[in-house]
């Protein structure tokens, strides 16, 4: 967890396939802890095929059932198949916006919003813009995409930055 938060955590991303891994993950985390998921990050690539949304949105039955057997990934079909799923909204995302990207980080006019916490208790589940996006993605037919989720996915990758004020990775 050290390393993942010291490395990775709020460091602002606009690569698409990096960008779907982190929804598909934090879709994944419902319900479950983030050490979990992390612990499964490899088994998810290997089995979601690098997270390149066009062959994943290729997936068919037959591959929701071998994937429903992988011990790699948490094994939920809700889960498995909206991550399929997902892999074709991005790809209309991609048709209509340009990009993931693009879409993803005009939430918030394309630079990180910055928060001010002193304290971890500080940080909110959701936000209103959260809440838009979440709302927004759903509309466009995402799943798993809940306020909750997005909140944790725009901190991820670095949209929002909620590092605490004395923690070194910090922007300013």
């Amino acid at each position: 967890m050290r390393a993942y938060h010291d490395e990775e955590w709020g460091v602002p991303s606009h690569d698409d396939r990096h960008l779907y891994e982190m929804l598909t993950l934090e879709g994944a985390q419902a319900g479950l802890s983030w050490s979990t998921i992390l612990r499964k990050r490899e088994g998810y690539r290997s089995a979601f095929a690098g997270f390149d949304p066009a062959a994943v949105a290729r997936f068919t039955e037959k591959d929701v059932e071998r994937l429903l057997g992988d011990p790699g990934i948490v094994r939920n079909r809700l889960k498995v198949e909206s991550t399929i799923a997902n892999a074709a909204r991005v790809l209309e995302v991609q048709e209509s916006e340009g990009s993931f990207d693009a879409y993803l980080w005009s939430f918030v006019d394309g630079a990180p919003i910055v928060n001010r916490w002193t304290t971890l208790s500080e940080l909110p589940a959701e936000t209103d813009l959260s809440r838009e996006l979440s709302k927004d993605l759903k509309r466009r037919g995402f799943r798993f995409v809940g306020p909750t989720a997005c909140y944790a996915f725009m901190q991820t990758v670095g949209m929002v930055d909620d590092h605490t004020v004395d923690c070194f990775r910090r922007v300013s």
